[in-house]
C-alpha cells in the first residue's frame, strides 16, 4: 500500500559495600534526569568469599554457572544500570534465580551491594551511615514484601501506625494517618481487627496501607501479590492501579508473571542469570524483543490487547496537513497525484481531523471547496485503541485508519499493511 499523504501549516503540529556503623558523613549529591527519582549504576552483588575473584571472572565474559564452579561465589546481579521515572510503575521480572529479588533489596541495602551506586533523589546511599539509611527506609524508599510481615498481636490500625509509632509521631496523628491510608485500600472499617482474622488478600491490603502510611518517594514490592489467590492477585492488581491513578506514586515492582507484569508495568525490566536484559514498554518488548529469551515471555500470552494505536502509528510530517477546507479542490490535486500517494488528511486550523480526500474525491469535486471532497465515513480511532480495534476497522474500509486524541486532532495513521502484519505475526506465535 502507498504512503498517504498529509498537509499543514509550519506553525501546526497534531499531535564496593559501605560500613554501615560508620559515623554519618555528607551524602553526595549526583546529577540525573530531571524525572528520574531512582537510578541505579553498574549494580553488582556476588555471594560468597573473595567476590573479586568471581568479578574478575565476570569481566572475562564468563558465565554464571562457571564461575560459581570455579570459585563458588554466585554472581546474583551484574552490572545493572536503569533508571525509574517518577510517577511511574517500573516491573522488574524474570525467572526464578533471575537476580530480581536481590536487586530489589539492592535498592534499600537490604543486601550491600558488591559494587555500583544506587541514586535516590540525587543522593548516592551506599555512603550512608546506619542512621541515614534508616531514615530513608522510613521516609523515602518503603518496601511491600511477598510475606504480609504483619506483627499478628497487634490490630490492623497499630500495624499500619507501627513505621510511624518507631519514628516517634503522637499516637492520635499515627492513628489518623493509618486510618486514611486504610480507607485509601478499602478496608476503613476493619481497623480494630488482628491480622489472623483476615483474609490473604485483606492482610495484604494491610501491608500495602502500611507502606503508604508514611507517605514514601518510592514504594518496593517484591512479588507482593503471588502469595494470593489468582482472583485476590488480580484484585490487588486492580487496586494498585485504582490507587497509582489517584496518586502517581513511584513503584518498583517484582514480579515472575508476564501477565502481571503487562498489566500493572509503564515499563518492565527483563532479568536473567543477574543481567537486565531489556527495558522498555509493553509494546516495545513485544514488537522488538532483544533476544529470544525476551520474546519467549511473550509466546503464550494473547498480547494483542497490548498493542495500540499509540505505538503503531506514524506520526504525520509537520507541514503536511491540508487545513484550508475552504479552498478549491482543483489547488490540491496535482499536489495528490504527483506525490504518488492514495489519500490525504485534514484538519481544521486547531488540528482537528475533519476527514480523508483521494485523487478521485478532490477531481469529482472540481472548482468545489476541499470540504465537498471529504470521505467523511472513514473510521478514527483513539490512541488506545488495540489491535483487536484496529483490525476490525482495517477490514471494513480500504484506505489506512487515522489515529485521533483526545481533543479530536489528528496524532497520526496506522497503516493497514502495519496491522495485517501484527494479526499475521500473533498468529503465527
Amino acid at each position: 500500500m502507498t504512503p498517504n499523504l498529509t498537509f499543514a501549516p509550519d506553525d501546526m503540529l497534531p499531535p564496593g559495600a559501605i560500613n554501615a556503623d560508620a559515623a554519618p558523613s555528607p551524602t553526595r549529591s549526583i546529577a540525573v534526569s530531571g524525572t528520574d527519582i531512582l537510578a541505579v549504576r553498574h549494580l553488582s552483588k556476588i555471594f560468597g568469599q573473595k567476590p573479586e575473584r568471581a568479578a574478575e571472572l565476570v569481566k572475562q565474559g564468563l558465565g554464571r554457572d562457571e564461575i560459581f564452579k570455579r570459585t563458588g561465589n554466585m554472581v546474583a546481579v551484574n552490572d545493572v544500570s536503569l533508571n525509574v521515572k517518577a510517577g511511574e510503575i517500573f516491573v522488574i521480572m524474570g525467572l526464578s534465580g533471575s537476580g530480581k529479588s536481590t536487586l530489589v533489596r539492592l535498592l534499600n541495602r537490604l543486601i550491600e551491594p558488591t559494587s555500583g551506586q544506587v541514586i535516590l533523589e540525587g543522593r548516592d546511599i551506599a555512603p550512608m551511615s546506619t542512621l541515614e539509611l534508616r531514615d530513608v527506609r522510613r521516609k523515602k524508599m518503603a518496601m511491600v514484601f511477598q510475606s504480609f510481615a504483619l506483627l499478628p498481636n497487634r490490630t490492623v490500625l497499630d500495624n499500619i501506625s507501627y513505621g510511624l509509632e518507631v519514628a516517634g509521631m503522637k499516637k492520635s496523628e499515627r492513628y489518623e494517618i493509618a486510618q486514611a491510608a486504610l480507607t485509601r485500600v478499602g478496608l476503613g472499617s476493619y481497623e480494630k481487627l488482628l491480622p489472623g482474622e483476615l483474609s490473604g488478600g485483606m492482610q495484604q491490603r494491610v501491608g500495602l496501607a502500611r507502606a503508604l502510611a508514611v507517605n514514601p518517594a518510592v514504594l518496593l514490592m517484591d512479588e507482593a501479590f503471588s502469595a494470593l489467590d489468582p482472583l485476590i492477585r488480580f484484585e490487588m492488581q486492580s487496586e494498585l492501579l485504582r490507587l497509582q491513578k489517584e496518586e502517581r506514586r513511584t513503584i518498583v515492582f517484582i514480579s515472575h508473571d508476564i501477565e502481571e507484569a503487562i498489566k500493572i508495568g509503564g515499563r518492565i525490566g527483563i532479568m536473567k542469570d543477574g543481567c537486565l536484559i531489556q527495558v522498555g514498554t509493553p509494546a516495545e518488548l513485544i514488537q522488538s524483543p532483544a533476544t529470544d529469551y525476551v520474546r519467549n515471555f511473550f509466546r503464550h500470552v494473547d498480547v494483542s490487547r497490548f498493542l495500540t494505536a499509540e505505538s503503531l502509528l506514524s506520526r504525520v510530517e509537520r507541514g503536511l496537513i491540508l487545513c484550508d477546507v475552504g479552498a478549491s479542490s482543483e489547488r490540491y490535486l496535482n499536489q495528490l497525484i504527483d506525490s504518488g500517494v492514495e489519500c490525504g488528511y485534514v484538519c481544521d486550523e486547531s488540528g482537528r481531523y475533519q476527514g480523508c480526500v483521494t485523487p478521485a474525491s478532490l477531481h469529482k469535486a472540481g472548482a468545489l471547496p476541499v470540504r465537498e471532497a471529504l470521505l467523511r465515513d472513514l473510521k478514527t480511532v483513539s490512541l488506545e485503541a488495540d489491535l483487536h480495534e484496529l483490525a476490525s476497522i482495517a477490514l471494513s474500509q480500504e484506505h489506512d485508519v487515522p489515529v485521533v486524541d483526545a481533543a479530536g486532532k489528528l496524532a497520526g495513521i496506522v497503516s493497514c499493511r502495519t496491522i495485517l502484519k501484527q494479526v499475521i505475526e500473533r498468529r503465527g506465535a
